[in-house]
C-alpha cells in the first residue's frame, strides 16, 4: 500500500488488485478532491451493474490514513461491474466529473 500512496494515481483513486475477480476482496484507495478539500470523513458509494443502473448501492465508511482514505470491499461471486464514487460527511461528492469509476468483475477465466 505504501507504493500506491506514493504513486500519484490518476484522479486520486486506485483499486487493488486489478483486474477484479468475482469473489475477491479488493481495496479502494482515495486521495482525490474531497480529501484535498479537507473532508473529515469520506464514504465509498458503490454498487453493481451497468452504468447508471446500480444494484445493491451502499455507502461504506472509509478509514483515514496519512495520505488519504482506504476501504476494503468483497466482490460478488458472479460477473458484474463494480461502480463507485465518493462523498464526504458534508454531502459533497466526487463522481469523476459525472462518469463515476467502473471496473469489470470477471469470473477468472477471461483475459482482460
Amino acid at each position: 500500500m505504501k507504493a500506491m500512496s506514493q504513486a500519484g494515481f490518476p484522479g486520486g483513486v486506485a483499486v487493488d488488485p486489478t483486474p477484479i475477480t468475482a469473489g475477491q476482496e479488493i481495496t479502494v484507495l482515495y486521495n482525490g478532491l474531497l480529501d484535498k478539500s479537507g473532508a473529515d470523513q469520506v464514504y465509498l458509494h458503490c454498487g453493481l451493474g451497468p452504468h447508471r443502473q446500480w444494484r445493491d448501492a451502499k455507502d461504506l465508511q472509509m478509514t483515514g490514513t496519512g495520505w488519504g482514505w482506504v476501504c476494503t470491499v468483497k466482490m460478488p461471486d458472479y460477473e458484474s461491474r463494480f461502480n463507485f464514487c465518493f462523498k464526504d460527511s458534508a454531502g459533497n461528492w466526487d463522481n469523476n466529473n459525472g462518469f463515476n469509476w467502473s471496473y469489470e468483475v470477471h469470473d477468472g477465466s477471461k483475459r482482460i
